[in-house]
This record gives C-alpha cells, sequence and structure tokens, in this order.
C-alpha cells in the first residue's frame, strides 16, 4: 500500500487530534430563546437598564434557565445585555455615541441604496413601495408605535431588496434590529414627518431620479438621527 506524503499524513493527524473540537450546530430551543429574548429588547418590553432574572424569563418563556442562561450570555457577546458581577444581567443602555455612531452608518447605506432602487426599480417595484407606503400611513392614523415600526422596516428593507446589490443589503439587515431599538421611543414624534419623506423617497423611486432619491433619503435618515438625540429619555442617557 503506497503511504500518504509526509504533508497528507501531518494533515490527517491533525484533524483526528481536532476531532474534539468539532463545531455543533446550534440546538433550535437555544437560537429559539436568543431570538425571542432579542425581540423583547428590540421592542423595548424588556426596557434599557431593566435587571433580567433568569427564572422570571424562563417562565416567561415557557423553558428551563438554561437556554435562557445561554442566551443571555450570547447577547452579551453581540452587545444588547451587560453582565455585572454579583449584580447579574441587565439590558445594555445606548450611549449617545454608540446611537449617533450606527445612525451615521445607517445614513451611509441607506443613501447608496435609494440610489440603487432608483436605478433598478420596475413598475411592480414602484407598486409594492406604493403599498408598503399606504401602509405605513394608516399605521399613522392609529398611532400604534408597534404597526409604525413595522412599516418603517419593511419599506426600508424593500428598497434596500429593490436595488439588487446582496451585500449592501445584507450589511442594510444586520444594523436594522439595532436602528428599531433606537427608531421605537421615537415613533410617534418621528413619524408623521417620516411619512411625508417616505412618499417623497417613492415618487423619486419611481421617476428613476437616481440623485434625487439619495439626496431624499440621506435626508431622511439624519432626521431621524437628529430626533433620536433629541428626544432621548432618562432611561436612555449613558
Amino acid at each position: 500500500m503506497t503511504s500518504l506524503p509526509s504533508g497528507r499524513r501531518a494533515a490527517k493527524g491533525s484533524l483526528s487530534a481536532a476531532a474534539s473540537r468539532r463545531v455543533e450546530r446550534p440546538a433550535p430551543l437555544r437560537q429559539a430563546v436568543y431570538d425571542a429574548l432579542l425581540e423583547l429588547i428590540v421592542n423595548r418590553t424588556l426596557a434599557p437598564g431593566q435587571h433580567l432574572v433568569e427564572a422570571e424569563l424562563a417562565e416567561y418563556l415557557g423553558v428551563s434557565r438554561q437556554p435562557v442562561r445561554e442566551a443571555l450570555q450570547r447577547l452579551q457577546t453581540d452587545g444588547w445585555v451587560d453582565l455585572r458581577p454579583a449584580q447579574g444581567a441587565f439590558v445594555h443602555t445606548p450611549t449617545e455615541e454608540e446611537a449617533d455612531q450606527l445612525l451615521a452608518v445607517r445614513s451611509v447605506l441607506e443613501t447608496y441604496s435609494a440610489k440603487l432602487a432608483a436605478e433598478h426599480a420596475t413598475a411592480s417595484d414602484v407598486k409594492m413601495l406604493k403599498r408598503l407606503q399606504k401602509s405605513g400611513e394608516e399605521a399613522l392614523v392609529t398611532a400604534n408605535v408597534e404597526r409604525l415600526v413595522k412599516a418603517n422596516a419593511d419599506l426600508h428593507a424593500a428598497i434596500a431588496a429593490i436595488g439588487r446589490n446582496k451585500v449592501l443589503a445584507e450589511m442594510i439587515g444586520l444594523v436594522d434590529r439595532r436602528v428599531r431599538w433606537y427608531y421605537t421611543p421615537i415613533a410617534r414624534p418621528r413619524s408623521g414627518d417620516s411619512w411625508k419623506e417616505h412618499a417623497e423617497l417613492v415618487a423619486a423611486i419611481a421617476d428613476g431620479d437616481v440623485e434625487r432619491a439619495g439626496e431624499v433619503m440621506h435626508r431622511h435618515a439624519e432626521q431621524t438621527r437628529q430626533t433620536y438625540h433629541e428626544h432621548r429619555t432618562p432611561e436612555n442617557s449613558p
């Protein structure tokens, strides 16, 4: 039998030695608990600074404490939760600088996204945007914060998808949850102007006006950024 070349033998030996360090797939329950807790944080059911008690969360979600403990550790790694020695877990309180940096990045990404949408939008794309715009205006009438936040996120996600740039859409998706987290407290004071700006944006995309779409989106994103800073509440202060 022909022996393996020395390089291949070494590689095989290394892989055998590393067998005990194989990556394990996260259990579905573990992921479900993480997603549930993250959504409770994003929609402010669990408010910034709130103490997170494992037993209470486990009872609320109908699970044991172990997946909750694992989820909290992961949420700390992802910057949503602070674990304090001898005190426990607390929902992270975003600082002024954190919010400003994220909303600034969002402005850059979505300005480019709007330009691409104006360049690539089809008649069916425009029809979809107008339908989402109408949904947002209906949510504005009811002043329902949850509906307003969802409608806002849906419209921005649709614009990103229309741009036909998967990398850009993925990057926007990465910041979406934090944008929703920051947007929720200002949904009511911001939404009146916001949906007027959305209407102007949809019109620019429908006209295929790349530069105007970019300008409207930039102004829109910057206004949201400014409104967030103007409406910071004590619970959101560093």
